[in-house]
């Protein structure tokens, strides 16, 4: 073979995927890395566990909030199927803000279905469909279970000096969950739909 033809066959192989690999997990799940954030290694040890607690609840409530947009009906499915899906973007965008979180103070993150479903407070709805009233009780109990830890944890976090958790607590996933509490709590007001009597 020519050396252009060896050239080649080279940089083909480095441009391969080299697929199948196996390794060491570079942080043990519970492991904290000292980050230099100033803040005290039992300050960031005691987030980033509350802060893996709420992070299971957050993806438990996001999907909660997605099985219900799929399996709504009834006269109000058409705004419900809306709002739950635009809930369900909100809490998304809850879990990356709390998993950053959590590596930042340098934990790691909860990641994988079967290890949320191990952790989570929030009771397993069942596989089928429900009435959209039973799926607004379902929703806004786990609201309240996000909530009530997110308080706890805010306060906790502010007693460490524990700032941008506090931050992070107060500002984002509390007042998120509020709102949508409101939005949600609105639909099983018991107000006619038709007429007056």
């Amino acid at each position: 073979m020519s050396k252009a033809i060896l050239d080649a066959d080279e940089i083909l192989q480095h441009a391969t995927p080299l697929t199948g690999q196996q390794g060491q997990e570079i942080q043990p799940w519970g492991h904290l890395i000292r980050m230099p954030i100033a803040l005290a290694e039992s300050a960031c040890k005691e987030s980033v566990d509350n802060l893996n607690q709420l992070l299971a609840d957050t993806m438990t409530l996001r999907d909660l909030y997605k099985k219900h947009h799929w399996q709504v009906s009834g006269h109000t499915f058409y705004q419900l199927h809306l709002l739950f899906d635009k809930h369900y973007a909100e809490q998304s965008t809850l879990i990356d803000e709390i998993a950053e979180r959590i590596q930042l103070l340098g934990g790691v993150s909860i990641a994988m279905a079967p290890d949320v479903a191990e952790t989570t407070l929030i009771p397993r709805p069942p596989k089928g469909r429900e009435p959209v009233p039973v799926q607004i009780s379902r929703l806004l109990h786990a609201h309240e279970i996000v909530l009530k830890e997110a308080r706890s944890m805010a306060r906790l976090a502010a007693k460490r000096e524990d700032d941008g958790t506090n931050d992070l607590l107060v500002s984002s996933v509390i007042r998120t969950n509020e709102l949508q509490v409101w939005f949600v709590a609105e639909h099983v007001v018991d107000t006619p739909v038709v007429r007056m009597e």
